[in-house]
This record gives structure tokens, sequence and C-alpha cells, in this order.
């Protein structure tokens, strides 16, 4: 036999409204926290994903960041150039100049897989958010306006007091002390080589 539902309690006409109102009452008595923007600006997080910043001089034009968008909302142009040789006799090298590097923020989904990917940091987060535009098209801004907004990249957290030196640092800080050790040695002073004066025979001259 199936068992019998357990009594349903009765419930008192109007309670739901009662406590709506009781809500209403309690949140009437506190604090606004309305943020007055855009008089006063939002105190952002440092992580915040407000748009991509690029650092130019660390682009290698790999197309890493291209390839691996899954929005194809990153354009990029380069050609190559031929580097002479450094020394006589060297081999000359190319190597890629960036012509254009645009990111249409129309696509973009801020998902972040660029910034990862880029083995040279070329790539970063900006808090900035106030770059909407009346037309769709204007949405696509190129390397210019991203390297403004690499200036607003926020600094990286500082390490934990008890984390490991950086190797570049550390790298770094030693050879900066070699340099000042070799710096400091006291060069001997070298004393010039008196000529030999040829000495008189015993008896002096016949």
């Amino acid at each position: 036999m199936a068992e019998p539902l357990p009594p349903t309690r009765s419930r008192i006409p109007g309670s739901g409204l009662a406590k709506g109102l009781a809500v209403t009452l309690r949140t009437m008595t506190r604090k606004t926290v309305t943020e007055q923007y855009p008089d006063v600006q939002p105190d952002l997080p440092p992580r915040t994903r407000g748009v991509i910043g690029l650092f130019e001089e660390n682009c290698t034009v790999c197309m890493l960041c291209a390839r691996e968008c899954p929005d194809w909302c990153i354009y990029i142009d380069s050609h190559k150039e031929t580097v002479p040789a450094a020394t006589p006799g060297g081999r000359e090298r190319s190597r890629n100049v960036l012509d254009r590097f645009a990111i249409d923020f129309s696509l973009c989904m801020y998902c972040g897989i660029c910034i990862e990917v880029c083995p040279f940091d070329a790539l970063f987060w900006s808090p900035e958010f106030e770059y909407a535009e009346t037309d769709i098209h204007e949405l696509t801004h190129e390397r210019d306006k991203l390297r403004e907004w690499m200036w607003t990249v926020p600094a990286p957290p500082a390490l934990d007091p008890g984390a490991e030196e950086p190797k570049e640092i550390a790298a770094a800080r030693k050879t900066a002390e070699k340099l000042a050790a070799a710096q400091a040695e006291p060069t001997a002073p070298t004393e010039a080589a008196e000529p030999s004066r040829p000495t008189e025979p015993e008896g002096g001259a016949s």
C-alpha cells in the first residue's frame, strides 16, 4: 500500500504579502549603495577584464594569438625584412615586422585565451571599459589604440614574501654584482722597466 501523504499546513491568507512588505521595510531603512557613475568612477578589481592592451615591442608576429582565438577577431598583417650580418662573414637574417594588429571587440568574448597563449607577453588585460561606439564597425580597434590602453594596465601583484626570487631578477643581480666586483678591483700600476746599463770592467778602461 502507498504511504499516506503528510498533512499540508494551512497557509494564512496574506502571509506572502506580509513577507514582501517586511523585506521592503527593512530595505527602506538601510543606506543606499548606488555608485554615482559616471561622476564617480567605480573601484574595479586589479584583474578586471576590460579591454586588451598591446605591447608592440614584444610582439614577434608568431600569429599564435590569432590562431587560438575562438572568435577569429584578431587581425594581423606583417612583412619580412632582411637584417644584415652583425659580423663580417656572418649570415643575413630575416625578421617579421608588424604592419597591423587589430581586435574586433564586437566579436571578442573576453575569454583571455590570446593573452594566455602569447609566449612573449605582448598582450595584457586593461581595466578600461569606456570604449562604446555608436557604430559597430568602429569597435575594431587598431594597434595605435591598443597601445594607448597598454599604459592603463595595472602593475602585477607583488610576490609572496616567502616565494623564491624570479630567475630573471636573480640572473640580472648576479651579473650586476660581478660587474661591480670587477670594477672595484684595484689595478696594480705597472712599473716601466729601466734599461740595463753595461757594467764597467774592474780597474777602469785601459
